[in-house]
């Protein structure tokens, strides 16, 4: 059914083969094969402001040579450095840095995929630089340890993560001539230390693997561009034609890498984090052979749904289970496993073997009842409207996935992959369902509690575990028939799928009036306030509306804080049961905290949205506390709370960075305190105080109506306010909440020290920030760009000379309108005590770039800042992100790009230095800096000296809180557009 529609869609010009695409795409593609044998896709979006590239090579860490482990992952890293024709180390990224864009790449088992996007104007030259990487790039020695620092750090920061830790365990446990068992990443030990004990050269290593690996008839090569179709095949066939080919053989790995020994088996592991988690898996034929048929797209929609009858709902009224995913996560065209995880309470852990008998029990129902021909339709219906509505995103994701697209499927499917399953083979997914036995099981179980009663521990990441094995007959004997009796059954028809795909009047491009362009003020009363943007650029059947419920209570405390938070937490699992088959049907919502209350979204089709938004509001209006699922939420919430301990080091600091710059927030320590004491009657005394004095802030945008928005609020009024018994009354005047920031001190510097929460992690981290002023278009333009010109150079000089660490980032940042920079770095091998002396260094580095910087390089980055803020929004939800911003900093400047844009074009070097050396540079007079310092185990030791270190006119921090609280406060932006109404 899908495949046919799609086919109208063909565009019938494209040549060397069809290729079939959405029918709301109206970008040109073309498939070419050069002389050398490298196959491209060659897109021409004559609207695009971003071109990109992205190669996929059909070699990866699969194929690492024994006893180097990571040598596909440290190639990744190393191709990038510099080529014959461009020998400058690091020039690539400096040109796409420069020139607006970004790059990246990364290694899976079997593929390498290198990308890059950039300013349309400099996309040639960037693709030279691009394609001579493959043509003759220069690994150059000077790098070599270098980069296997950069590999090591990415591999530290992975050390203590959950989901790296049990992946490399399944792999752990798995057939060792199999390279599903080798750990990937790689690390010093493994490309270094051990390679240079056995008289191993790494780098002749890595040369003999690129030129035994790549070779052009195993690439696949994505342009996407602006020019047209025959432009851009003559700039590709120039420039990547020189391309080598030897004509390789992709590399195959069959067979399958459990064997008997690894299958029935119950392994008990040790996580990092507070929790408990079950995953279950078994090898299946990998559905890449079937994916017209989905196969295991039709068993995960299955065994993964959350509405009545499914085996998650009846884990979740037990008090067992608070989230269920099914699926094949893990494939290869040889291999699969279909596997399903389920995250469980206390209880749950408890119940462990119960839970395993319902899963069996319901797998053996969806064997038992046969393969539903209405089920496979409503998913098909669900994926073809998904997929011919698409909305665009960015070229570098969209060339990225169809490049990897290109190595798996015929080319007729390579913008489709798997997405459009269109025939129904009952055989094919009752294949899957039989695999699902107890036979072949793998059983994974991660608990805290094991801590002290496991006896094996995995060589990579040092998870400790055991292993036991688990017979079929335990399984189909004692667990399937001891499990408690739920009624377990199919879903029922999903009335969310779409069926009208029309667009209203004014989605017509000739009939766009002027006020059309911004979004307008359609409404306002002392109850809400909406914000309406008729879809006129996008064409597609979709809205986006969000609405923030401001209720003055719910960030008075961190009681309040923690309450408000339960109550949205209790509210979504409320609603889950019905509002999965909305999800289901590409109709999403989200409740969750906001600054001011609580906020509700709702994005995707907007055939059905109406009636989902009226059961939200219905459930707010109607809440009410059930004691079973709050304890099971506040479990859940305690967790969260406790395993912020285990975040990474960098993330800490940010953490402590908008702790001392934003008012009314709390340390999360005093928010878990409170927590733990609260019970269900206190949110039952507490939730009709937040809501009684409410007022609503709404955004209605995309392909909705006026009426229909104005009714929609409305209907929020009538059923909150305008009751006999109103559950909300307005705020009054003075209620209104503004986000406020700390001002820190002109020429001041301070300083926080603090120690790592996780005391087992080695990585430290630095956060330099440099506060700099309030909302002003001028002003933000000579701060984006100095950001612009310094990024790359602070990557170069920290990430690549330095090797400071994998975690290196130069960015801007915005607490409710107060504009500042901030360099962010994790490192495990210098403390940041040091690592801040060296943004310190590099700072007066930029100051002598500056200084030293031609008229015509000035220009060039002005040109790249204002085609970065002239690119425009890609999608519905990108450009209602951006109102929806100005709209919640009370700035409303919905015009800000022309407005920026219009001071880049006056602005003078002399401005940006004057700038640079009043605000940034080490000793600026109007500097305000604030280093947030968290120290890993290893530099501990060096916390003490760093604070002597601290001396005037620098300031230790001592107490966060007490300081904000001793700091004046920026004006707030969100005050005066508020208190008119």
């Amino acid at each position: 059914m899908a495949i046919e529609n799609a086919a109208a869609a063909t565009n019938a010009a494209d040549k060397g083969g069809e290729i079939l695409k959405a029918r709301t795409d109206k970008r040109e593609y073309r498939r070419i094969v050069l002389k050398n044998s490298l196959e491209v896709l060659l897109i021409s979006d004559p609207d695009t402001d971003k071109c990109a590239a992205s190669m996929n090579v059909s070699v990866g860490s699969f194929s690492d040579p024994e006893g180097l482990e990571g040598l596909a992952h440290f190639l990744e890293h190393m191709l990038f450095y510099a080529s014959e024709k461009y020998p400058e180390e690091d020039s690539y990224s400096k040109y796409i840095t420069e020139h607006g864009g970004s790059t990246n790449a990364y290694t899976s088992t079997e593929h390498t995929n290198y990308h890059f996007d950039i300013n349309t104007d400099s996309f040639d030259e960037a693709l030279d630089r691009f394609a001579q990487f493959f043509i003759k790039p220069l690994m150059s020695a000077d790098a070599t340890m270098r980069e296997i620092k950069a590999v090591d750090s990415e591999n530290q920061k992975n050390l203590l993560s959950d989901s790296w830790r049990m992946h490399q365990l399944k792999k752990h446990l798995s057939r060792e001539d199999h390279p599903y068992h080798k750990f990937n990443t790689g690390n010093i030990d493994t490309l270094h230390v051990r390679p240079e004990a056995n008289g191993v050269d790494t780098r002749s290593e890595l040369i003999k693997f690129y030129e035994k690996h790549y070779s052009a008839n195993t690439m696949h090569l994505v342009v996407y561009d602006k020019q047209n179709l025959d432009k851009i095949q003559d700039l590709v066939e120039e420039m990547f034609q020189e391309i080598r080919n030897t004509n390789k053989e992709i590399p195959r790995f069959p067979g399958q890498p459990c064997t008997q020994e690894h299958l029935q088996v119950l392994v008990k592991a040790v996580p990092i984090k507070q929790g408990h988690n079950l995953t279950i898996s078994w090898p299946v034929t990998p559905s890449i052979h079937h994916y017209e048929e989905a196969p295991c797209t039709y068993v995960g929609h299955l065994i993964g749904h959350e509405g009545k009858g499914s085996l998650f709902h009846a884990l979740k009224i037990l008090g067992w289970a608070t989230g269920l995913y099914a699926g094949e996560p893990d494939w290869t065209m040889e291999y699969s496993f279909f596997t399903v995880s389920i995250n469980l309470t206390d209880a749950g852990h408890d119940h462990m073997q119960d839970i395993l008998g319902l899963l069996f029990r319901h797998i053996n129902l969806l064997q038992q009842s046969g393969v539903s021909q209405w089920i496979f339709d409503e998913l098909s219906a669900i994926f073809e409207a998904e997929f011919h509505y698409q909305a665009k995103i960015d070229p570098l994701s969209y060339a990225v996935n169809i490049s990897s697209n290109m190595t798996i499927y015929p080319t007729k499917h390579w913008l489709i992959g798997s997405s459009l399953p269109s025939k129904f083979n009952p055989a094919s997914v009752q294949k899957v369902l039989d695999d699902l036995s107890p036979d072949n099981v793998r059983i994974f179980w991660e608990s805290n509690k094991f801590e002290g009663q496991t006896d094996k521990v995995e060589p990579w990441y040092n998870t400790a575990y055991s292993l036991e094995k688990i017979s079929k007959f335990t399984i189909q004997f004692k667990l399937m028939q001891s499990a408690p009796d739920v009624n377990l059954f199919l879903p029922t028809p999903n009335v969310f799928i779409p069926t009208d795909f029309s667009l209203k009047h004014f989605t017509d491009k000739n009939q766009v009036l002027e006020q059309d362009i911004f979004p307008v003020l359609l409404r306002k009363t002392s109850f809400s306030r909406l914000w309406y943007k008729p879809d006129t650029k996008f064409f597609k059947p979709k809205a986006y509306v969000k609405m923030d419920f401001n209720c003055p209570l719910a960030v008075s405390s961190p009681d309040t804080v923690v309450l408000s938070n339960l109550f949205v937490w209790l509210l979504v699992d409320y609603l889950n049961e019905y509002a999965y088959y909305a999800q289901a049907a590409g109709l999403h919502y989200g409740l969750s905290l906001s600054d001011n209350g609580f906020e509700l979204s709702l994005v995707g089709f907007n055939h059905k949205l109406r009636i989902l938004l009226e059961a939200v509001i219905q459930k707010i209006a109607n809440f009410e506390v059930k004691p079973d699922r709050f304890s099971v939420v506040k479990e859940t919430v305690i967790k969260s709370y406790q395993n912020y301990k285990f975040q990474q080091p960098y993330n800490q600091a940010m953490s402590y960075c908008s702790m001392v710059l934003q008012d009314h927030t709390w340390p999360w320590t005093e928010e878990l305190d409170a927590l733990s004491h609260l019970e269900a009657e206190d949110l039952m005394n507490f939730v009709p105080m937040l809501l009684s004095r409410t007022f609503v802030e709404c955004y209605i945008a995309g392909n909705v109506e006026k009426d229909e928005a104005e009714s929609m609020v409305k209907h929020i009024e009538d059923v909150l306010f305008n009751d006999p018994k109103p559950i909300c009354r307005p705020l009054y005047p003075s209620q209104f909440l503004t986000s406020r920031v700390a001002e820190l001190g002109a020429g001041m510097k301070y300083f926080y020290h603090q120690e790592g929460s996780n005391p087992s992690d080695e990585n430290s981290a630095l956060v330099h920030y440099i506060q700099v002023h309030q909302d002003e278009f001028s002003m933000n333009s000579k701060l984006q760009l100095f950001e612009l010109i310094a990024k790359q150079a602070t990557f170069h000089q920290l990430r690549t000379i330095e090797q400071l660490g994998y975690i290196t980032s130069l960015s801007q940042r915005n607490d409710s309108g107060v504009y500042g920079v901030q360099f962010i770095i994790q490192s495990s091998v210098k403390g940041p005590g040091h690592v801040d002396s060296r943004v310190e260094s590099l700072l007066k580095d930029l100051e002598s770039k500056l200084y030293k910087m031609s008229d015509e390089e000035f220009k060039s980055n002005v040109t790249a800042l204002i085609d970065m803020k002239l690119e425009k929004h890609k999608n519905l939800s990108e450009e209602s992100l951006f109102y929806w911003g100005e709209i919640q900093e009370g700035t409303l400047k919905f015009n800000r790009i022309d407005a920026e844009v219009a001071t880049l074009r006056e602005i003078k070097k002399e401005e940006l230095i004057d700038f640079f050396d009043e605000y940034i540079k080490v000793g600026a007079p109007k500097k305000k800096s604030l280093s947030i310092c968290v120290y890993g185990n290893q530099h501990l030791k060096e916390m003490p000296s760093d604070k002597d270190k601290v001396v005037a006119p620098s300031i230790e921090i001592e107490d966060i809180v007490g300081f904000r609280k001793s700091q004046p406060l920026y004006g707030s932006l969100k005050g005066c557009s508020q208190l008119k109404l």
